[in-house]
């Protein structure tokens, strides 16, 4: 995501939390993963400044238990279960099977850190379709381990037409630009923003941003930042708007999120 006065804005700042590392050995325990409805007559949501209520939602049924990296925790039924689950919402929903894991890896993690949040991996897959195409972006695909097999970074944000200027935060650590930061990885953070909630999503002892479990954790920490409650209209649209300070780019995450969440039910 890059900062911009127009869609695609990043408008993130943030205070350093500990991190928490979280493999996908758990994700039976999602109760909702297996897809949250977002029950309205248009893709494209009312405007979020003027949702007051809760946003409809409906459950699905949980993702069946025991999945892993290495081929899960649990029983042999439930193991293949949680499996056909991942490969076919990953088919109908054009998201690579290695981020829709995390995503729902993330969504497991936040239901510990914050269970008040209600952090639906819909919103993550709304997010990550639209900063990266799931980690897609410019010929970049998601290794086995979830890190980019190129880095996706963004342009440099350079004060140019629509876009602001912020100047390097990181030495080009991160981005390679030494003169002005540049949005990073599949879930598109800017330098700072990283340094400040960076998360360590696959207990492999490091948050790189480039990789997509650590990427859709720090996301997820972010979004929940502050008691928002994502299960109502007003926790949902502040959240985003915090992600991205762009109404157009808030109502396509709205249209992801729902899109990923349809599919998900329409699979059961």
């Amino acid at each position: 995501m890059v900062i911009q006065k127009a869609p695609e804005a990043l408008r993130r700042t943030g205070r350093s939390i500990p991190a928490l590392s979280r493999s996908f050995g758990a994700l039976a325990a999602v109760a909702a993963a297996g897809g949250t409805l977002w029950l309205l007559d248009s893709l494209c949501a009312p405007a979020p400044h003027s949702v007051t209520e809760d946003v409809p939602i409906v459950a699905a049924a949980p993702v069946p238990a025991g999945a892993g990296e290495s081929g899960g925790q649990g029983d042999s039924a439930s193991r293949e279960t949680a499996q056909a689950w991942l490969s076919r919402i990953s088919t109908d929903a054009d998201i690579p099977r290695r981020a829709l894991r995390a995503y729902a890896s993330a969504d497991l993690a936040m239901r510990e850190i914050a269970p008040n949040c209600h952090l639906s991996w819909t919103m993550l897959a709304g997010i990550g379709r639209i900063e990266s195409n799931h980690g897609r972006f410019a010929g970049a695909l998601l290794a086995d381990n979830g890190t980019e097999t190129r880095p996706v970074i963004g342009i440099p944000l350079d004060g140019s037409a629509g876009i602001e200027n912020v100047p390097d935060t990181d030495h080009g650590a991160l981005d390679g630009d030494t003169v002005h930061d540049r949005a990073v990885g599949p879930m598109q953070f800017l330098p700072g923003t990283w340094r400040g909630w960076a998360s360590d999503g696959n207990g492999d002892g490091t948050a790189d941003p480039q990789n997509v479990d650590d990427a859709a954790l720090t996301a997820g920490r972010y979004l929940c930042a502050g008691g928002k409650d994502l299960a109502t209209g007003h926790g949902w649209w502040s959240a985003v708007l915090s992600y991205n300070d762009s109404l157009d780019y808030a109502q396509r995450v709205f249209a992801g999120a729902e899109a990923a969440a349809r599919t998900a039910a329409a699979a059961e």
